[in-house]
């Protein structure tokens, strides 16, 4: 475990055995690098705490033992991110999952079920299956066609662990399992605290897809864009946008499409492909005004909702700092804990327990 996380620092950090070695105060060889690496042998206490101010880890995540390797990982990340991006973003997920199942096992919480367990499927034929599993999953739990307040506390809800965090300007979130110290499986997503409202819930839905698909059943399918019909049909039923927008246009002006879109909490550019994919609008048309109007939408977000504005005041975690706040309640954790696990400072946390 330890090799594992020393390597996954250097390589956030983009040092090299040898420049690491360099850098570590007291010093130590490159060959004694990889025998951390591969756990051949353990660093005295004085390197230990030398590695961790060289990379800018902490202890507890060099030496944590809550999570495993994450596995089945996939990635929401631009082309061009390169390896050093990805290794930042698993450190910081692993350092935040450390602190989630740790409160989690100070509670005394029972492992929470499977949100997918019957779900699941190996692939999809067609088109016309993804939209059927999105209606599958929204009938199992219960959500019926009207659009979801917030997909935040929908997948908490759901046994999901929802983390937000800063994750490198080319990553913007990731989904996976992770093995927890006792063999149980934990389904993860992480969305990168700076993403907008309307990409965010597009983003967890997505996510949502990796865990409920697995493959297409067709190479006339690519398996992003199977994520992406799925997000979009979870979040905009075919059937409630025949109601709001009409069974069959030939077209649509912005503000009609800026509406929608704030009826739904998603980008504009979603919503004009949701449109073409419920057969409300012709595909031709759908391509006619990402040629016009709306020819900058894919890259700017038209009247983003504000921070606290509508579905954007909702699309928030809030299971982990809730149960921080009951075990700090509980006199379970200590303040200056608390505090380091909420990333806020300890004069604040003692405002809030005091309530002045």
């Amino acid at each position: 475990m330890f090799g594992q996380r020393l390597r996954l620092a250097r390589k956030r950090a983009g040092l090299s055995m040898q420049a690491l070695a360099g850098r570590v105060t007291p010093g130590v060889s490159a060959q004694a690098i990889s025998k951390y690496e591969t756990g051949k042998m353990m660093p005295s206490s004085a390197v230990l705490v030398g590695l961790g101010k060289t990379l800018g880890v902490s202890l507890d995540f060099l030496l944590g033992g809550q999570v495993g390797a994450l596995q089945n990982v996939e990635w929401r990340k631009h082309s061009t991110a390169p390896v050093r991006d990805r290794a930042m973003a698993e450190a910081v997920v692993i350092e935040r999952l450390e602190e989630y199942f740790a409160i989690e096992d100070i509670l005394g919480l029972p492992p929470i079920k499977d949100p997918c367990a019957g779900l699941r499927v190996e692939c999809v034929a067609d088109e016309a299956a993804i939209d059927a599993k999105a209606r599958e999953v929204r009938n199992k739990w219960k959500l019926g066609i009207d659009p979801i307040p917030s997909m935040t506390a929908l997948l908490e809800d759901k046994g999901f662990k929802v983390i937000e965090v800063d994750l490198p300007k080319r990553v913007n979130g990731l989904a996976c399992q992770v093995e927890r110290a006792d063999g149980t499986l934990a389904e993860v997503i992480v969305v990168a605290r700076q993403t907008n409202a309307e990409r965010r819930r597009f983003n967890l839905a997505h996510e949502l897809a990796h865990r409920v698909i697995t493959g297409t059943g067709t190479p006339d399918i690519k398996h992003e864009k199977a994520m992406n019909r799925f997000a979009g049909a979870f979040l905009v039923p075919r059937e409630h946008l025949e109601e709001k927008a009409g069974g069959s246009r030939h077209s649509m002006p912005r503000m009609e499409i800026l509406r929608l879109k704030r009826t739904y909490g998603v980008a504009a550019s979603a919503l004009l492909v949701r449109l073409g994919q419920a057969d409300i609008m012709p595909k031709s048309a759908v391509e006619r005004v990402f040629k016009t109007y709306a020819r900058t939408w894919r890259g700017e977000e038209p009247e983003p909702l504000e921070h606290d504005e509508g579905f954007a005041a909702f699309e928030k975690p809030q299971r982990f700092e809730r149960l921080v706040w009951q075990a700090l309640g509980e006199e379970m954790i200590s303040p200056v804990r608390a505090a380091h696990m909420l990333r806020c400072p300890l004069e604040q946390v003692e405002r809030d327990i005091r309530g002045s």
